[in-house]
């Protein structure tokens, strides 16, 4: 086993007379086998393949003893109860959803503060009393089951809706009436599937029970159902299937009024096909009006025949426009042409208008134009911020949206008549803190090719740029992914220790379009990681913080930035926090859906992106050796978007490399998964567990 001794320097909330306490860390041994793989001549070791193996007793025992040896790390961090119960105290505050309406009733989610999973509730209008809708908390003695997406029937008559075990990306499809009583219908297998209610029944997507791993086999052959309410799954009617193209998302939606069936194709996370059904017509068949899958078409509504598509086709940084699927020739019209400078995320029908969600310079904007497309007026928002849950109807002039910032906690806005757009707070959280405490700045820096990247930096106010200051930079890059403003308890508790928060919105990502976007995949991957090495640098020359106080995190996509990025510069960084990552680059697409990433990453089964994928793989390039930061991994052991065997893979390797004092561990969760529907108790307790590491490791004195 290899040792490692590590000085722990007692911190001002601890009692002064305390002599300094070394810890010495024992990392597992993991066994090592002889498995090499061939990549157009070149060969490749994979020596901990067998971590890949997610239902072996093996890899149940080396989490075990990477788990053992992690916890008893952070136990033994003198304040680590502390900050958990502090976490804990400003964790416990009251918060809701933005309100969304079905027939005279509304629903909204609220969690009274320390709720695992956040409860719907059911009003008879918006001044109705509440009344329990969905309580997933009773569904799992831990709060490990969550509520997903929801889909309320035409007739508002019935709600469906998915639930999901330990975080997984496997769904199952559950529906209640609209006075809370559970119906016998139950779909199982369910992964990225909407749920699109036509008559008596809804169409979903969904794939054959895994032959392997449920949690790691690749998925294939994803299928379009018809369910009608009463029936078996068994009985459901296929409604789509492509067998020939077996690696491909295949998503069915329908408009409001039931006039057009929607078939949407993809092959990743960009770019779709478009087909469309009349149901109106007896016999129809779906007609395709866009066949590449080059560029994304979103459907947001139809008016009478036509219908209005959201898309990037000739448009960086998207447009709206409209066409006749019916027509015989078809036709593509400008409604909402694109903007010189800003990016067109979104757009909602209320009433007779269009709300258009803007990102400009990575914070929202938010227009109103008319069904035509002239613009009427801009909705002047608090501050530089993030608008999100824009939530309306075309046949109703009542419109919510919530808001929020890094120094504010989501807020939500009604607009009660469309026609006379003046937003007006509807409900603010009731939080303690006081926001004009805290700076946010927006700043530029120059990439290692001169690009100008934006970074958003936010500190307590009085923090002064003497190089001294903690500092966590953030980052993902990836996936046409923007990072804009966004409030965070966990983040706050940063702040208020005196750490300086940064986010850098670097190429990968779609704070700019497609553009952006492209020019942070594939075989341009490098200028991700280049990017977010320069906001370091930026970071350290301005004096916000040096290479002693400075640490990175990021999540999945991020994670691989992070990993790739303490590779690259091991040096510059004090703290290293990748959580679910893409660590083997080689071989992500052989499992589960991670052959959708293949347009933002590329392929080892081609041979130039092979060459290029190898040349940053974060599991790849760990040199033996080297010092790294002190890098806490994180990951769960119900992940089945981003596997953990990367992280597996990735932890007992960098162990080995280690050759300095700084800690290299790696925290398994059990019963949670990439992220989504982790309760609140376990989210505490990762955050509890992730700042003691940070505070630890850059020397923090620990503020009670």
């Amino acid at each position: 086993m290899k040792k490692l001794t590590i000085l722990l320097i007692p911190m001002l909330a601890v009692n002064c007379s305390q002599q300094p306490k070394s810890i010495s860390v024992s990392y597992p041994e993991t066994q090592k086998i002889e498995h090499t793989d061939l990549y157009f001549g070149t060969e490749v070791a994979d020596p901990y393949r067998w971590l890949e193996d997610d239902r072996s007793a093996e890899t149940a025992v080396w989490v075990e003893a990477q788990n053992k040896v992690t916890f008893g790390y952070l136990e033994q961090i003198p304040y680590r109860d502390d900050i958990k119960n502090k976490l804990t105290e400003m964790w416990n505050y009251p918060r809701q959803g933005v309100p969304f309406k079905a027939g005279e009733k509304y629903f909204m989610w609220k969690n009274d503060g320390l709720q695992n999973q956040s409860v719907l509730y059911i009003m008879d209008g918006l001044d109705g009393e509440p009344r329990e809708f969905i309580n997933p908390n009773t569904l799992s003695e831990q709060g490990t089951t969550a509520v997903g997406s929801l889909s309320i029937s035409n007739d508002n008559k019935y709600v469906a809706y998915t639930t999901s075990v330990g975080g997984s990306d496997w769904k199952e499809i559950h529906v209640k009436d609209i006075e809370g009583n559970d119906l016998s219908d139950l779909i199982q297998w369910v992964k990225f599937s909407g749920i699109a209610w036509d008559d008596n029944g809804f169409y979903y997507s969904c794939y054959e029970e895994p032959k392997g791993s449920a949690l790691s086999s690749k998925n294939e052959s994803n299928r379009i159902y018809y369910h009608k309410l009463g029936t078996q799954q068994k009985d459901d009617k296929l409604i789509y299937e492509d067998l020939k193209n077996p690696l491909r998302y295949n998503t069915a939606g329908i408009t409001k009024d039931g006039r057009y069936l929607l078939l949407r194709v993809s092959e990743g996370t960009g770019g779709n096909s478009l087909a469309v059904m009349d149901m109106r017509t007896s016999g129809s068949k779906f007609r395709t009006i866009v066949e590449k899958m080059d560029k994304d078409y979103g459907v947001i509504e139809n008016f009478e025949d036509e219908l209005y598509v959201l898309t990037n086709d000739n448009a960086p940084r998207y447009c709206l426009m409209k066409i006749n699927p019916l027509a015989k020739d078809l036709k593509w019209e400008t409604v909402i042409p694109e903007n010189e400078t800003d990016v067109l995320q979104s757009v909602t029908v209320v009433g007779d208008k269009l709300v258009a969600r803007y990102l400009h310079n990575a914070h929202s904007k938010l227009n109103i134009y008319d069904r035509t497309g002239k613009f009427e007026t801009e909705i002047k928002l608090p501050e530089i911020g993030t608008v999100s849950g824009i939530s309306g109807e075309k046949d109703e002039n009542e419109m919510f949206y919530a808001f929020t910032s890094y120094s504010t906690p989501m807020s939500i806005y009604r607009m009660n008549d469309i026609n006379e757009p003046e937003a007006k707070l509807y409900k603010a959280t009731e939080l303690s803190i006081t926001p004009s405490k805290y700076v946010t700045e927006q700043v530029w820096y120059s990439g290692k090719d001169g690009t100008q990247v934006p970074m958003f930096i936010v500190y307590k106010e009085g923090t002064k740029k003497n190089s001294n200051n903690p500092a966590l930079l953030y980052g993902y890059g990836g996936f046409n992914s923007s990072m804009t403003p966004g409030f965070s308890i966990s983040n706050l508790f940063f702040l208020e220790q005196g750490g300086v928060y940064a986010v850098a919105n670097i190429r990968g990502g779609g704070e700019f379009g497609e553009a952006w976007h492209k020019a942070g995949t594939k075989l341009q991957k490098q200028n991700v990681f280049d990017d977010f090495i320069a906001a370091a640098e930026y970071l350290i020359e301005q004096k916000y913080t040096s290479s002693e106080k400075l640490a990175i995190r990021g999540g999945s996509n991020g994670g691989l930035l992070v990993g790739a990025c303490i590779n690259q510069r091991p040096e510059l960084f004090k703290v290293a926090l990748p959580a679910v990552g893409v660590m083997d680059m080689l071989r992500f697409h052989k499992f589960t859906v991670g052959w959708g990433w293949v347009g933002d990453y590329g392929s080892s089964d081609d041979e130039e992106q092979f060459h290029y994928l190898l040349g940053y793989s974060p599991l790849h390039n760990i040199k033996q050796g080297a010092c790294y930061p002190a890098t806490l991994i994180t990951t769960a052991d119900h992940d089945d978007r981003v596997v953990p065997a990367h992280s597996f893979k990735y932890a007992a390797t960098i162990q080995e490399a280690q050759a300095c004092e700084n800690p290299v561990l790696i925290r398994i969760e059990t019963m949670a998964g990439h992220g989504a529907g982790k309760p609140v108790s376990k989210s505490i307790e990762e955050a509890a567990d992730m700042w003691s590491f940070v505070l630890y490791n850059l020397g923090m004195k620990y503020r009670k």
